[in-house]
């Protein structure tokens, strides 16, 4: 089970940190990151890392912004986000995968309930 929180209203500019706490069983090898769907749009791939060698991938759009990184005493991934942009506003959502190209195919094992980021004036 995944449990996202973290989400709120913040102007341009400005930052967040979404967090995602695991409890269950994950295998030895998985891939764990953040997706995002904006109002009218496809849920789209935003950050993930892979719990072998910690690699971890960005998507273009937040590439340099944003930050993912985990505390594996407590469980929990979080989602650094500088810079905030009116575009990043979307409901962003924890997801494990099995494989690094399943995550990006969207083959997603495991889904939180999602948090809501606005960034607005």
């Amino acid at each position: 089970q995944l449990v996202d929180s973290g989400g709120g209203l913040v102007q341009p500019g400005g930052s967040l940190r979404l967090s995602c706490v695991v409890s269950g069983f994950l295998s030895d090898y998985y891939v764990i990151g953040w997706f995002r769907q904006a109002p009218g749009k496809g849920r789209e791939a935003v950050s993930c890392i892979v719990s072998s060698d910690r690699y971890t991938w960005y998507s273009d759009s937040v590439k340099g912004r944003f930050t993912i990184s985990t505390d594996n005493a407590h469980n929990t991934v979080y989602l650094n986000m500088d810079s905030l942009k009116p575009e990043d506003t979307a409901v962003y959502y924890c997801a494990t995968a099995d494989y690094f190209d399943s995550f990006h195919l969207n083959e997603v094992r495991y889904w939180g309930q999602g948090t809501q980021v606005t960034v607005s004036s």
